[in-house]
């Protein structure tokens, strides 16, 4: 029988290994078929989109060139997938078994998406943040929402299994 402890340590295991790399918690898990679809489709996306690229000029500060070396209609598929990777690891690890769960990871997936689009022209105090960074800054919004939702869902949800008993 697992302890409360090793099943958090598994949880925690998966979330980490996923956020590394997305199907690495997969492989681990012995779900090799989606394990290698999902490193698969990071590497394809991470190349056409030239994610690697991007990071090293993002962080040294070459905004304008981090933007120009994006291929925008690749790495907008990168948040979906990065996040749905993640929030399966956790599932496949026993997590996420709490009613709405899911929407803080959806809505990362959404903001992050959204920070992307508008990174090439998203300026705070006239400095571009760019393709990197703007996504990353929009994660806690994404978080925040999609937190907020689920807290709103289960007042409704609760509210209305009270009423009907």
């Amino acid at each position: 029988m697992k302890t409360n402890i090793t099943k958090k340590s598994k949880k925690l295991e998966a979330l980490l290994w996923s956020i590394a790399l997305p199907g690495f918690s997969q492989l681990l898990n012995r779900n090799y078929i989606k394990g290698i679809l999902f490193v698969g489709l990071e590497i394809i996306i991470n190349v056409m989109g030239n994610f690697n690229t991007i990071i090293v000029l993002s962080f040294n500060l070459k905004i304008e060139e981090a933007i120009a070396q994006t291929n925008y209609l690749w790495l907008m598929f990168y948040p979906c997938l990065y996040f749905f990777a993640i929030w399966d690891a956790y599932k496949d690890a026993g997590g996420g078994e709490k009613p709405f769960a899911y929407l803080p990871l959806v809505f990362s997936a959404y903001f992050v998406t959204v920070g992307l689009i508008f990174s090439p022209t998203f300026t705070i105090f006239g400095n571009l943040i760019g393709p990197m960074w703007l996504p990353i800054m929009f994660l806690p919004i994404g978080l925040a929402v999609g937190g907020l939702l689920r807290w709103i869902l289960l007042r409704i949800y609760t509210k209305e299994a009270r009423e009907m008993k």
